[in-house]
């Protein structure tokens, strides 16, 4: 299981292509089934180790890895780094057992587009392979938001580039990083500032390019770095 794979014959040719990353023989082969059971998904490779994932996603170049967090040698977070610097059109979305796993925010800040649990059931995976192979992060309002919020403010860091770059924004280009932080989508943001989605759209794009970041999840740990937006208690 931890040698590149090839594609099946009969994958479309615009399937996403995945490469799952995680120390368990048994985790492997589950998500692997899982997402080959989907007409739009071809698992691509696998490793069990940071080392392999990165090895791995260099050679098969996949659109998405699903990267386990605690892995024995290089961890998931330092192999997502990696793969961030070296693969930037390759996501990566971190796997993890607990939803407030201590490692998670400095997986986000290392690169990754969001984070699932690994007890998610199978339709909430499928969704959100979609979604980040789309370009979008996984930032549900429910769980990530909670912990990038507990994170900060229990490990609180000035980063004055952040500071910098935010000052960057516009006042409209602020607000719509402070919605993007509360986890709301391109559609609930076009709500809130009664617009079309496509200013939205072309709001978020502006945002990202300033804040020199590749998608929502840094940009949500660029706001919250930069002190614009202030973790609240509870």
């Amino acid at each position: 299981m931890n040698a590149p794979l090839n594609a099946p014959l009969n994958a479309p040719l615009n399937a996403i292509r995945i490469v799952v990353a995680d120390d368990q023989d048994v985790v492997r082969a589950g998500f692997g089934a899982l997402l080959d059971s989907q007409d739009d998904f071809t698992v691509v490779g696998s490793a069990p180790g940071g080392v392999e994932a990165v090895r791995v996603c260099r050679e098969v170049h996949p659109d998405l890895v699903l990267m386990d967090v605690r892995m024995p040698g290089m961890d998931g977070i330092e192999a997502t780094r990696r793969i961030a610097r070296d693969l930037p059109a390759t996501r990566v979305v971190m796997l993890t057992t607990f939803d407030l796993d201590e490692y998670v925010y400095d997986a986000l800040a290392a690169g990754a587009s969001g984070f699932l649990l690994k007890d998610m059931q199978a339709e909430r995976l499928f969704e959100a392979v979609r979604v980040v192979a789309a370009g979008e992060a996984l930032l549900a309002p429910t769980v990530t938001r909670r912990l990038i919020a507990e994170f900060t403010r229990l490990r609180p860091r000035a980063v004055p580039e952040q500071a910098l770059a935010v000052d960057a924004l516009t006042p409209r280009e602020r607000e719509v990083l402070r919605l993007i932080a509360e986890g709301l989508s391109n559609q609930e943001i076009a709500g809130r500032l009664v617009v079309g989605g496509e200013t939205v759209k072309t709001h978020v794009s502006r945002v990202l390019a300033k804040l020199g970041v590749r998608d929502r999840a840094q940009a949500v740990v660029a706001a919250y770095e930069s002190g614009l937006v202030v973790p609240r208690s509870g």
